[in-house]
């Protein structure tokens, strides 16, 4: 599955940057097509400048603002199920 290969950028600065980063862009993109801007010019420039954005995070990441240890699997129902039956019957 891609997910196994996929590492993403999860609660850390260059998370928070990226997501900012292209919430800008995108607003001001779509304030400019609004105001009545050229609409493929805009979205070339939007799509440009979230590319940019895209490799400074990623640069970011690899400079040691992503994560830390590898991100956390969830458990299986069976683990899950068992660990209700646990809490619920107040056996460890």
């Amino acid at each position: 599955m891609a997910d196994e290969h996929h590492e993403d950028h999860g609660n850390t600065p260059s998370a928070w940057f990226l997501t900012v980063s292209w919430l800008a862009v995108w607003t001001v993109g779509g304030a400019a097509i609004i105001m009545g801007g050229d609409f493929l010019l805009w979205t070339a420039l939007t799509l440009g400048a979230s590319v940019i954005f895209a490799v400074i995070a990623g640069v970011m990441k690899k400079a040691g603002l992503g994560r830390k240890e590898p991100r956390p699997v969830p458990p299986t129902r069976e683990e899950w199920e068992s660990g209700r039956e646990s809490a619920t019957t107040g056996h460890a």
